[in-house]
């Protein structure tokens, strides 16, 4: 039977009013402990193929890797998350992570680890993900009532965005003092919190079977028939193709232009780290985000790049860079937020595996279109590339002025 979230006398209200639900708890709670294992391996990885081969274009070639089942194939993983029971469907992408997480973790530690093997692990996981991504969207909806969901899809954000800051610490003390192979097996056992998690997981709402067919094909004409859809899914194309790019601008702005080292462009990813953070905080707050707070927070990103560009320093740059990151994230989260809303359950699977594919199926195209922009003109121009996307972005969701579809149990939010 399905659980029944904790109800109130009065509105809940607040960034953690979420948790309120003790379906979205338990979830919560595997998710904290598996995202910070995640992002330790992904530096454990790192370290460990340059240790193999001592080429930062290999390294980059392994990391990469990973991402090319969600660019070719990302859409149809959201099918299957309509079609497939969320919670079991979980359950296996969890547990195949696992597996292989402990394969890398027994390759360290038998000294068979080879970047052959780390770049078919990377694939392997990039497949899962493909139906991971976009059951993991999708089933925090059934998780708390619509009132929460911007608390949830918040306090994902803060997980996810905590735990770039928590992984890569953690897994630099390790390898200072144990080395890489031990990570490979905290990330292995992180997923166990999130397997027991979800066996103790019953969802307040159950997802419809897909109905108007259940290919991609008619996910694209459902988000094609509503503007609440397809404005912040076009929104976070451009933006993610243009303006999401700071593993690339980063390094050399901290580098060439600000004319430091590793302690500063590890000062500036931590600034943006913690703007992030705060921002999916922020966010929290909103009971039901409004075309005008997407328009409000992808003008706010562009703002903050173009801020960054002409960042005199590092100290100024760390401040517009934590300015960016809540702003960014702000926007990130609010995007996600209206597509989960708005989007029947019968669709929703696919729907969030377009918004997964327009956030990080661009990276591939971005991040090459944005060092190509870094060659050719510095940082500081690629910042002004992604701020001109932003605003460019805001300005199409506020000139839009299609009617909202019938069917959208939110039409008073559209403004």
């Amino acid at each position: 039977m399905p659980e029944t979230a904790r109800a109130p006398v009065a509105r809940r209200r607040g960034t953690f009013r979420a948790l309120s639900s003790r379906p979205f708890r338990r979830y919560f709670a595997g998710q904290v402990a598996s995202a910070s294992g995640t992002f330790l391996q992904q530096t454990a990885i790192g370290w460990l193929v340059l240790q193999l081969t001592h080429s930062p274009s290999t390294l980059g070639l392994v990391l990469a890797v990973g991402g090319i089942p969600s660019l070719l194939f990302g859409p149809w993983g959201g099918a299957l998350a309509d079609r497939i029971d969320l919670r079991r469907l979980l359950l296996a992408t969890q547990a195949l992570y696992a597996v292989c997480a402990g394969l890398l973790w027994v390759l360290a530690a038998s000294g068979h680890a080879s970047v052959p093997a780390i770049v078919a692990i990377n694939v392997v996981s990039g497949v899962v993900s493909i139906a991971d991504s976009p059951a993991r969207q999708a089933f925090v909806s059934a998780l708390v009532p619509p009132d929460d969901l911007a608390s949830a899809v918040s306090l994902n954000g803060v997980v996810v965005n905590g735990a770039r800051v928590i992984g890569p610490a953690l897994a630099g003390a390790l390898i200072v003092t144990v080395g890489t192979t031990p990570c490979f097996a905290v990330n292995a056992v992180s997923y166990l919190a999130v397997i027991v998690a979800l066996l103790f997981v019953r969802p307040i709402a159950t997802a419809r079977r897909p109905a108007g067919g259940s290919g991609v094909r008619a996910a694209l004409t459902y988000a094609r028939g509503r503007e609440q859809l397809w404005v912040p899914l076009a929104m976070m194309a451009l933006v993610g193709l243009l303006a999401f790019n700071f593993a690339v601008i980063l390094p050399v702005l901290a580098d060439r232009t600000l004319h430091g080292g590793g302690g500063t462009y590890s000062l500036l990813s931590t600034m943006l780290s913690i703007g992030s953070v705060a921002g999916s905080l922020a966010v929290g707050l909103v009971r039901h985000p409004r075309r005008r707070y997407l328009v409000a927070a992808a003008t706010a990103f562009g703002v903050g790049l173009a801020s960054t560009a002409v960042a005199p320093g590092t100290l100024a740059a760390c401040v517009t860079l934590l300015v960016t990151g809540v702003a960014a994230f702000c926007f990130v989260t609010l995007c996600s937020t209206t597509l989960q809303l708005h989007s029947s359950p019968a669709f929703r699977g696919r729907v969030m595996a377009l918004w997964v594919f327009v956030y990080l199926g661009t990276t591939p195209i971005g991040s090459a279109l944005t060092g190509w922009i870094v060659s050719a003109g510095g940082p500081r121009a690629a910042l002004w590339v992604g701020a001109g996307a932003c605003l460019v972005a805001a300005l199409i969701a506020a000139r839009v002025r299609t009617p909202p579809h019938p069917d959208d149990a939110y039409t008073d939010l559209a403004r």
